[in-house]
């Protein structure tokens, strides 16, 4: 199979669909792969590194696009991505769709296999191609938000950590799972007072079984959640149900009566962010403010790490490449229902359940698409 790997074209992204090593990988098990220029230089992976993994250089992503089977991304394909996509196109990548009816509409249109690598699954449940990224955005999420808190950012003017004789800052930690997880420890590392919420009671004993009283845990309810948020210096919204948009947990009310200077970082907001003021921003302009508070919600945070990013990234995706490549889309799920849950849009329909109630789609089981 011919593996095609563009250049991100989304605002600051930097990070790349596959490695040297990765390309390295799959041209040693008979592969074809088609790199486009300076696709990784910006963190170091030069076009000679590529060729010299055996990757062919090719000057465009149209180039790119004509020439491959399979298309590895890291974020979703933009508007002038998706006209490059064929029915013979297998687009492997993040996708977030629930919350995008465009991108939807057009990939639907596409009629290209399309897998998302936030609906992938293991045996115990979790969504391996997402948590890595979820780590660094948990703990670029503590970053941001402590620079944010910064007077010269709009923030409050405080310390995280506060220092001997001046509190700490409060640190509200909305979710208990990948995210708030690594959240909570950059967090506690910093000196923070910390309060994480969650609805899963196993997630609160074992955050307390690891921290202890250095952290607070709160079951999640209206009235817990209005008075953690109320009272915060730092939010940190780490909510997700897989493939959906995300709920909107903080409401406008809640936003309007947090301290002046606050800080909201919604690391949910490729679902569509779980504040109900948050909207999407970039590198570029990554801040704006409602009612006082400083509103954080890159929708590629990784992309600022985009070295760490890559590589991690490609740690867990390349066993999947190599299964879609050697095998073709169809036996590959057919024989690996965790890799069949990542199947998103196929043939023209919708095949997530959770995307189709969001776009307004009907539901396609993919086992009876793929022929099970």
């Amino acid at each position: 199979m011919k593996i095609g790997v563009p250049k991100e074209v989304k605002n600051h992204e930097y990070r790349v669909g596959m490695t040297p090593a990765a390309v390295h990988e799959l041209c040693g098990h008979g592969h074809g792969v088609c790199v486009q220029a300076d696709a990784g230089s910006a963190i170091g992976f030069s076009d000679e590194d590529y060729r010299n993994a055996g990757a062919e250089i090719l000057d465009d992503g149209p180039a790119v696009y004509a020439a491959a089977d399979m298309i590895v991304k890291v974020k979703e394909p933009q508007a002038n991505e998706r006209a490059l996509l064929t029915p013979g196109h297998i687009l492997f990548t993040y996708l977030h769709l629930a919350p995008d009816q465009a991108q939807t509409d057009d990939l639907v249109k596409s009629g290209a296999t399309c897998i998302a690598y936030e609906t992938v699954t293991d045996s115990h449940g979790r969504l391996p191609l997402l948590a890595p990224m979820s780590e660094v955005a948990g703990r670029m999420s503590i970053q941001a938000g402590a620079h944010c808190l910064e007077k010269s950012m709009g923030g409050r003017g405080v310390l995280l950590g506060g220092v001997p004789g001046v509190s700490p800052s409060r640190v509200t930690v909305i979710g208990g799972g990948v995210v708030g997880q690594n959240a909570v420890a950059m967090a506690i590392g910093l000196g923070a007072q910390v309060t994480v919420l969650d609805r899963n009671m196993d997630v609160l004993r074992n955050l307390d079984h690891l921290y202890g009283n250095r952290i607070s845990t709160l079951f999640s309810t209206a009235a817990t959640l209005y008075e953690a948020v109320t009272e915060s210096d730092l939010v940190i919204g780490g909510v997700l149900i897989p493939g959906a948009s995300a709920p909107k947990l903080v409401t406008r009310d809640m936003v309007s009566r947090m301290p002046e200077g606050s800080v909201i970082v919604d690391v949910a907001i490729d679902q569509g962010g779980c504040t109900e003021t948050s909207r999407p921003t970039t590198h570029d302009a990554p801040t704006y403010m409602v009612d006082g508070v400083v509103h954080y919600c890159v929708a590629n945070m990784p992309g600022a790490v985009a070295r760490t990013s890559t590589l991690a990234l490609n740690n867990v995706t390349l066993p999947f490449i190599a299964a879609l490549a050697s095998k073709g889309p169809e036996q590959a799920m057919k024989d690996d229902p965790h890799l069949r849950n990542g199947l998103n849009i196929y043939q023209g329909r919708v095949t997530f359940r959770e995307v189709a109630e969001a776009t307004g789609y009907e539901f396609s089981a993919p086992e009876s698409l793929l022929g099970q």
